[in-house]
């Protein structure tokens, strides 16, 4: 029961973090900076973080695959 709720845990963990995180390039942040309208920065700082969960979706996907046709191997 202890592994399921640390497991829990790190769920939620990982799920929240892009909201914590500041995901711009130093060029972007420098551009972005020295404009006026905060509004696009936080635009653009949204997007590139929109444009990074992609390859981990792709990645779960594929070893959650994996997972699944080597437990259901173990289990014939």
């Amino acid at each position: 029961m202890k592994t399921k709720a640390k497991n829990l845990l790190i769920l939620c963990v990982l799920t929240l973090m892009p909201f914590f995180a500041e995901a711009q390039c130093a060029m972007c942040r420098a551009v972005l900076e020295s404009e006026a309208d905060q509004s696009a920065a936080k635009g653009i700082n949204d997007g590139i973080l929109y444009l990074m969960i992609f390859p981990y979706l792709l990645i779960g996907g594929v070893g959650y695959f994996i997972y699944r046709s080597r437990k259901k191997r173990k289990a014939t």
